[in-house]
């Protein structure tokens, strides 16, 4: 067995159950300079599409020339959708014709929605969504002459789920354990003292390492608000009398106790962690109950559940005492290699009706305007497809939406489906991304507040690209 010191045992302990995954083991702030902008509230929800979404099956192009384009080049995927009958979704006539207001910086190309998109599409009409093109991780700009040559300095294990989700968090493949949602918050902790760190990094889905900090810890909610042990949540399991509610109390209080005389320091820790966790959760549902209820009705879907659950921990933001989080929410699904015409369209119904729910919940609860959700992925798909699915591709195209988002517009490029050109990659149609992870990042972190020199902190790599704001938020600062 390999040795584990006392830091690694911490890190490592959510192994144990519910301690860890409530942010039991949050950290002190670092000592640096304050030099984050805190004024008001802010959220940032990513929102991570997991298997790789396909930007090209999303954001269609619409004008005559490219649709046609793309239905010549992806013939068995369209074919499969029956998209030359007037009933199919991908059906020229069906789309949801997008009209940005660059339109005339996008040299006469048109994109759309399909149906199933209606939520976004009036998001996106109506100036609370923006769409950012071809994003993927980079390690400096890479062009199709220097992969064709075998000179290009290529992020490692391109197409790979499990190294390209990380990348997207981290910057680095599997294995890597600090995000730049976790950086992001750390700057925030070491800028706000005096505010509660349990609760600035807050996943209502798996502790993947993006909300993975030096000093914070995630913190994991759920639809009934936090994770406490089914015999004190749940009443029946040891009955509804008052002899029952004495023993669930001595339970809460056993479990609250943070020095059980024990002497071995592992077994220390642990109890000290198992201690916060238990009472922080029960902090924030004390919170809940004492706040008011969103009355929003959200799809009853895993997605539709935890944009919920973010909704609701927004929602009582003054009584954790924090003025800025970051959440971290999943959807997956997006693998889709075969059966994408009757998986696709499902999982763009409920993307659309989820956020359109959340926009709705936010606007009720007053927080629209201090709310940003991005989206991120494993990578985008091939444009050339494989019948009725499609492979892993590289670059891809992402929502933003928010009331801080400038909105009805397209920012950074989206490429038309000719696959010869020097947008893609030489094989199977991947894009090449033109905007990097970083650059996304950072534009994001800017309005959050983060200042440029912390930005560099948490994004190493942004030196490398000419380009550290893309415009898409109001009121960033780099």
């Amino acid at each position: 067995m390999a040795n584990i010191n006392r830091r690694q045992f911490l890190s490592r302990s959510s192994a144990f159950g519910f301690a860890a995954s409530m942010g039991a083991l949050t950290g002190i702030s670092a000592n640096k300079a304050w030099a984050a902008n805190t004024t008001g509230y802010k959220a940032m929800v990513c929102l991570f599409l997991k298997g790789g979404l396909d930007h090209a099956d999303s954001v269609i192009p619409y004008d005559q020339s490219s649709w046609q384009n793309l239905s010549n080049t992806r013939q068995g995927l369209f074919g499969a959708y029956n998209a030359s009958s007037t009933s199919s979704s991908r059906n020229r006539a069906n789309l949801l014709k997008l009209n940005p207001d660059n339109a005339s910086t996008l040299g006469g190309r048109e994109y759309s929605f399909p149906p199933q998109m209606a939520g976004l599409h009036a998001m996106f009409e109506g100036g609370d969504l923006a769409l950012v093109g071809n994003v993927g991780p980079l390690l400096n700009p890479v062009t199709r002459a220097q992969i064709e040559n075998d000179t290009a300095n290529l992020p490692a294990r391109l197409f790979s789920h499990n190294d390209q989700q990380s990348t997207w968090m981290t910057f680095a493949s599997e294995g890597a354990r600090i995000g730049w949602g976790g950086r992001f918050a750390d700057a925030m902790i070491a800028a706000t003292p005096g505010e509660d760190a349990t609760y600035k990094a807050i996943s209502t889905s798996s502790n993947d390492p993006f909300l993975a900090g030096n000093t914070v810890r995630q913190f994991r909610v759920t639809s009934s608000g936090a994770i406490i042990p089914d015999i004190i949540q749940k009443e029946y399991i040891l009955g509804s009398n008052a002899a029952d509610d004495n023993t669930r109390a001595r339970l809460a209080e056993y479990i609250s106790r943070d020095n059980l005389g024990l002497t071995n320091f592992f077994e220390q820790d642990f109890t000290a962690a198992k201690s916060r966790g238990f009472q922080t959760a029960q902090r924030l549902l004390q919170a809940r109950q004492g706040g008011t209820s969103i009355t929003t009705v959200f799809p009853d879907t895993p997605l539709g559940r935890q944009l919920r659950s973010v909704a609701e921990t927004i929602n009582i933001q003054q009584a954790l005492n924090t003025s800025r989080q970051v959440f971290y929410v999943t959807k997956g699904g997006f693998d889709t290699h075969s059966n994408q015409t009757k998986d696709m369209p499902n999982l763009q119904q409920d993307l659309s009706d989820s956020l359109a729910a959340f926009r709705t919940a936010m606007i009720e609860i007053g927080h629209w305007n201090d709310t940003v959700l991005f989206t991120a992925s494993d990578f985008g798909r091939t444009v050339i497809d494989n019948g009725d699915g499609t492979d892993h591709g590289w670059g891809g195209h992402h929502f933003v939406l928010g009331g801080p988002v400038n909105g009805k517009r397209l920012y950074g490029s989206f490429p038309g489906p000719d696959t010869g050109s020097s947008s893609y990659m030489p094989t199977r149609g991947r894009l090449i991304p033109s905007v990097a992870v970083e650059q996304y990042a950072a534009t994001i972190g800017s309005w959050f507040g983060l200042s440029n020199s912390e930005l560099a902190t948490a994004l190493p790599n942004l030196g490398q690209f000419n380009d550290s704001n893309l415009g898409f938020l109001n009121g960033g600062s780099a």
